[in-house]
């Protein structure tokens, strides 16, 4: 099971915790559909002890939340908030108690205002400032925390983030947002090398994963499909498990990248303990535009089911990610975890007080079907883990988007499982 911290903690200034960049992107009218903003969320601050009787209701034996970096500390630099450090070990202790093994990630996107300030992302110093971070939660709470996760989703990230402007801290910089991206894997090998003085026995990182799929099988949409392929996949897997960037003459960088320092890679390329992945549908792929700036555009597939946010929905996209990252990286490859994988369906209470979300079990029994054929043809996955627990704050489209298999009234915080619940928990008790 996966959550994460801006999507339902609440409490955004209740114990010290500072501002972020989704702070400050919710407060900006206009960004954020009908005006949703995450300042309550699910109260999970408050209601953690439900919501883990939940779980362990579910019958789930690992819990991946995302820690707030703003509520730990609050400036990005300087002094520590010790009531935000007090919260997680409050909920770490629950978990445990609970017979629940709890997922840490540092990073689910909402960093600390004071250093977007300051460059974010496009400024190396965050990389530097992110380990330090990274420590100091270790010291706390890496006595009972084994499992870590240093980013979510670092395309997504910078993508959305740094290129597009669809997302905190909304900047449209195209590819001149690429240094977002390479801060952040070098954030990631020093959080890996403070976690590992720290003791941490398993570190990974979690990247999105979508197969780059041609419109057609001529040269020009094979070629943006695997252009797509290199951006979105190769170029935050290869430095990690290889130690160098993917070839990205097809994005006209012909030299070294000049944001590349010497001693980065080997930085990056620390060994982690599993890699994650976040997957919930392929990419279709055609030829660009004479105008475009980049050399792909994405076409929507054409006859298949699609959940509320229009994404289709293609089970054997997860059977080809986790079959392709197991052929294309072979021995450099660490054990996988598919960290995320849920769906958005809109499911109001019936009259008898159920949540019937029929499409939400077929979704999530055909991908779990995926899994296992994965598995089958040789891929290494040791855990599988939905999102979300909650239906929570979906970024830019608020509460808009259903993903949880827990109903959450936003008016009243009210907690009601589906019958989406229903079905993994019989899921999870048949399993051997």
């Amino acid at each position: 099971m996966a959550t994460s911290a801006f999507q339902i903690e609440g409490a955004t200034a209740e114990d010290g915790r500072g501002p972020s960049v989704w702070d400050t992107y919710t407060g900006t009218p206009g960004k954020i559909r009908d005006g949703h903003t995450a300042e309550t969320a699910c109260d999970h601050y408050h209601r953690y002890p439900e919501d883990i009787a939940l779980m362990r209701d579910l019958g789930v034996d690992v819990y991946r939340f995302s820690v707030s970096w703003p509520r730990v500390r609050p400036g990005g630099t300087g002094p520590t908030n010790a009531a935000g450090l007090d919260f997680y070990e409050r909920l770490v202790d629950g978990l445990l108690e609970a017979g629940i093994t709890p997922m840490a990630t540092l990073y689910h996107w909402d960093l600390p205002q004071p250093l977007e300030d300051a460059g974010g992302w496009l400024d190396r110093d965050t990389a530097h400032r992110f380990a330090e971070y990274a420590a100091i939660t270790a010291e706390r709470l890496g006595d009972r925390v084994r499992h870590w996760i240093t980013l979510n989703e670092p395309f997504e990230h910078m993508a959305l983030g740094y290129a597009l402007g669809q997302h905190a801290p909304g900047h449209t910089l195209l590819l001149d947002a690429l240094p977002a991206a390479h801060h952040q894997l070098l954030g990631h090998g020093l959080a890996t090398s403070a976690l590992r003085a720290a003791g941490a026995p398993f570190v990974m990182l979690t990247n999105s994963y979508t197969p780059a799929v041609p419109f057609t099988g001529n040269e020009n949409d094979l070629a943006a499909a695997e252009a797509y392929d290199l951006l979105h996949r190769r170029l935050f897997t290869d430095p990690v498990l290889r130690g160098r960037y993917p070839d990205l003459t097809a994005f006209g960088f012909t030299e070294a990248l000049p944001f590349v320092k010497d001693g980065d890679l080997e930085a990056i390329a620390q060994p982690i303990d599993g890699l994650g992945v976040n997957y919930y549908n392929p990419t279709r792929l055609a030829g660009p535009a004479p105008e475009s700036p980049l050399p792909f555009d994405i076409i929507e597939f054409d006859h298949v089911p699609t959940t509320d946010f229009g994404w289709p929905v293609i089970p054997s996209g997860l059977t080809q990610t986790l079959v392709e990252l197991t052929e294309d990286y072979g021995l450099d490859l660490p054990p996988l975890w598919v960290t995320e994988n849920g769906c958005s369906y809109t499911a109001e209470p019936a009259a008898d007080g159920t949540i019937p979300d029929r499409f939400r079990i077929d979704y999530l029994a055909a991908h779990v079907k995926a899994v296992e054929a994965a598995i089958a043809q040789g891929a290494d996955v040791r855990g599988y883990l939905v999102w979300s627990l909650l239906d929570n704050f979906e970024w830019a489209e608020g509460f808009h988007q259903r993903f949880g298999l827990v109903h959450v009234d936003p008016d009243t915080q009210d907690r009601t499982p589906k019958a989406s619940f229903d079905w993994y928990r019989n899921h999870i008790a048949s399993r051997p």
